[in-house]
């Protein structure tokens, strides 16, 4: 029997393990160079942003100071010498033949206080912008000459004896306040919404501002970690001064910006603000007045001039009224005061007027004229004189707190531009000094 030879197993041939990919990742050079590089321009790119933004809070700063601000007052001066130029006119008017030499002065006054406010606003506009001539400028420019035309005119004739004479006052009259009020007021308008903007941007918080500068202290403070964790070294001379720049400016730049947006703030509330509703109030009084005139001006065609008077003082002297309101929101102590004392004259006023209706209707047009005019202390003239003057007063002492707090703002700004850009050099030298010495090691 034949031998069988066994047949060894086939076994498979060993396998080679496969390969594992290789660890991607930046070597510790590159990926200081890297760092190194976003905090320089990081650096520099915060410190342009900072340069722009305080530059542009500075600028409307200047402007609250320089345009905007001296602008908005001069409308305000405009409107009100406007107004009280025709009140004055009208009781110049009543007063028949030769008007009292003080009542002339106060209205020349007005006409002349108006003519300059006028030249500054127009010589602040650029002359294309003038072209139109539905322009407040124009229209202001153009009829005030004919106002005081008709106004001498009326006082001409009425030096004569001429009846025509109350026909041109009326006519002078609705001029002013159907064309040259209107037009001064919607200049005011413009010059305010100019104000509010230039308030607005002084007082716009630094949000880009603060996030890069605190993106530029996370950037370097992760520089500074990396550098730890790969050479056990705690310190970095240059980062650290980047980082001390850094964060130098990121405060310089807020602080400033934070008292400036409390000075914008204030200037608003306790001075801008206020000094427009107490010249609105002003306004009101001076068309009241010149309703009380002309309704006598009329002789016994005045009721649309009575029934606007009624109007326009029905809450004056109440507490929760004209005065009252710009009362209670005055700021200062001194303010309240004239606003306490005008409301005390604007009760007198309205008492004397109810006199002067009742001697008026009854056919005692004489007695109505002397209350009207008068100079004694039981006039209606000299109660709106003493109002008048206190809410002058008021205003003066409101654009007084306006000036002083963005005279406060303009000093915070004061040096940040220029140092918030060599803060910003210094962290861009810094990064890169700090991030080269580390680098020359691999060398």
């Amino acid at each position: 029997m034949a031998a069988t030879t066994a047949v060894p197993p086939v076994t498979a041939a060993p396998q080679r393990p496969t390969p594992k990919p290789a660890r991607m990742g930046w070597s510790t050079p590159v990926t200081l160079t890297v760092l190194a590089l976003a905090a320089v321009v990081l650096s520099l790119l915060t410190g342009a942003v900072n340069l722009t933004g305080v530059q542009n809070r500075s600028t409307a700063l200047d402007q609250l100071t320089t345009s905007s601000g001296p602008l908005s007052s001069a409308a305000q001066n405009l409107f009100r010498a406007l107004s009280d130029a025709d009140a004055t006119a009208t009781g110049a008017f009543l007063s028949g033949g030769l008007e009292p030499a003080a009542t002339r002065q106060r209205y020349e006054l007005d006409i002349a206080q108006a003519s300059r406010a006028l030249a500054t606003a127009v010589a602040a506009r650029d002359p294309a912008d003038l072209a139109s001539p539905d322009h407040p400028l124009v229209i202001l420019s153009t009829q005030l000459p004919v106002y005081t035309g008709l106004v001498e005119t009326a006082r001409t004739d009425n030096r004569q004896g001429l009846p025509l004479g109350a026909a041109y006052q009326r006519e002078a009259s609705n001029l002013m306040r159907t064309q040259l009020l209107p037009a001064a007021q919607r200049l005011y308008q413009s010059e305010a919404a100019q104000l509010t903007a230039d308030q607005d941007q002084a007082g716009a918080w630094p949000v880009l501002e603060v996030l890069l500068g605190l993106l530029l202290l996370a950037l370097l403070y992760f520089a500074q970690r990396y550098l730890l964790r790969r050479t056990n070294r705690v310190f970095n001379a240059g980062l650290l001064v980047a980082t001390g720049a850094a964060a130098l400016s990121l405060l310089w730049v807020l602080g400033s910006a934070v008292i400036a947006i409390e000075t914008v703030s204030a200037s608003r509330h306790q001075g801008s603000a206020q000094a427009d509703a107490l010249s609105q109030v002003r306004v009101s009084i001076l068309k009241a007045r010149a309703d009380e005139t002309l309704t006598l001006v009329a002789r016994g065609a005045g009721q649309a001039y009575e029934s606007d008077y009624v109007r326009l003082t029905k809450t004056l002297a109440d507490d929760r009224g004209l005065l009252g309101s710009a009362r209670t929101a005055a700021t200062d102590d001194r303010v309240r005061s004239d606003l306490a004392a005008a409301m005390t004259d604007a009760a007198t006023w309205l008492k004397v007027h109810k006199k002067i209706r009742t001697a008026d209707d009854s056919g005692d047009y004489t007695t109505a004229v002397g209350l009207t005019i008068g100079s004694g202390t039981d006039s209606a003239a000299t109660a709106f004189d003493r109002l008048d003057g206190e809410l002058g007063d008021a205003i003066v002492r409101t654009r007084g707190s306006f000036g002083a707090e963005v005279s406060d703002g303009q000093g915070a700004m004061s040096g940040v531009a220029v140092g918030a850009s060599l803060l910003a050099l210094i962290a861009a030298a810094g990064s890169a000094y700090g991030s080269w010495q580390r680098l020359k090691e691999y060398r």
